[in-house]
């Protein structure tokens, strides 16, 4: 899991360059085209037909909320300091089980609502509303966690029927085919060195999943996920490292108490392993 929060926070450092250079239609495209790529070798081996479904719908709410919290996080990315993006994409865990309530109709313990009230407090002091900081990119990087909270929750509906092989495979064909229809009016031929950094970008981030996956099948999500906020320690040096980004005071107060919420939800709400599938609604 270690590993994955490091590879995941090297894909960020790559969004956040290319960024400067290309829209953000363009780097979420090339994102899920790589996504779809990656699975290549496990369509050809196994066929297409264990990808029939009758849960369509399911699967297009899940493809397309995923799809638009790619968009909202790496917009984020591009215009917020590396870690504070990453920290309010890694807000899911407190989004959760609001969709859960409504959608399903979860209760939520008490023990819970304390947990996401710390949560809540730490993204406030990131956002900093009081002192007209509260700006529309930092919006855009909350609705992140938001939209990756209720994939998340559609993912949970569709193992119920669906194996882990065909959700990934439609969120990788819905987010390929949805976020090529802006290329008609944003596209940039790439220069031969972006190239390079948007099929490494694809690389890493599929390299991260599978690290994501492999630690999930070995723990449930109370021993192993609150690991995957090491992803916002790596962003936090690598954004030092290559942009001199340093959080104010508050931001650092809200980061750790965002983390410390997030590992509470996970552990109090993921006492039974999570189901492998529900690691594909991450980047």
């Amino acid at each position: 899991m270690i590993a994955s929060g490091l590879l995941f926070a090297a894909m960020g450092a790559m969004i956040k360059y290319i960024s400067v250079h290309l829209p953000n239609e363009m780097v979420v495209f090339f994102r899920s085209a790589m996504g779809l790529v990656a699975l290549v070798p496990w369509i050809w081996r196994r066929g297409f037909g264990q990808f029939r479904t009758q849960r369509l719908r399911g699967h297009l709410t899940r493809g397309l909320a995923g799809l638009v919290a790619m968009y909202c996080y790496f917009y984020a990315i591009a215009h917020m300091l590396l870690a504070e993006a990453t920290l309010l994409n890694y807000s899911t865990p407190l989004f959760v089980p609001f969709i859960a309530r409504f959608a399903l109709g979860q209760n939520i313990s008490h023990r819970l609502w304390t947990a996401i009230g710390l949560g809540f407090l730490g993204i406030l002091l990131i956002l900093k509303p009081g002192l007209g900081l509260f700006t529309p990119v930092s919006l855009i990087g909350v609705s992140a966690g938001i939209f990756a909270a209720l994939a998340m929750v559609s993912i949970r509906e569709l193992t119920r029927s669906e194996p882990t092989l065909r959700i990934v495979f439609y969120f990788s064909a819905v987010g390929t085919a949805a976020s090529a229809v802006p290329l008609a009016w944003s596209w940039q031929t790439p220069e031969p060195g972006l190239w390079v950094l948007l099929v490494s970008m694809g690389i890493v981030g599929s390299l991260g999943q599978l690290l994501l996956t492999r630690a999930y099948s070995y723990a449930t999500a109370a021993h192993v996920g609150p690991f995957s906020y090491s992803t916002v320690v790596f962003a936090a040096g690598v954004g030092w490292l290559f942009w001199g980004e340093v959080p104010d005071a508050l931001s650092f107060v809200g980061a750790v108490l965002v983390c410390l919420a997030g590992i509470l939800t996970i552990r109090i709400a993921g006492k039974r392993a999570i189901p492998l599938a529900e690691i594909s609604n991450r980047r």
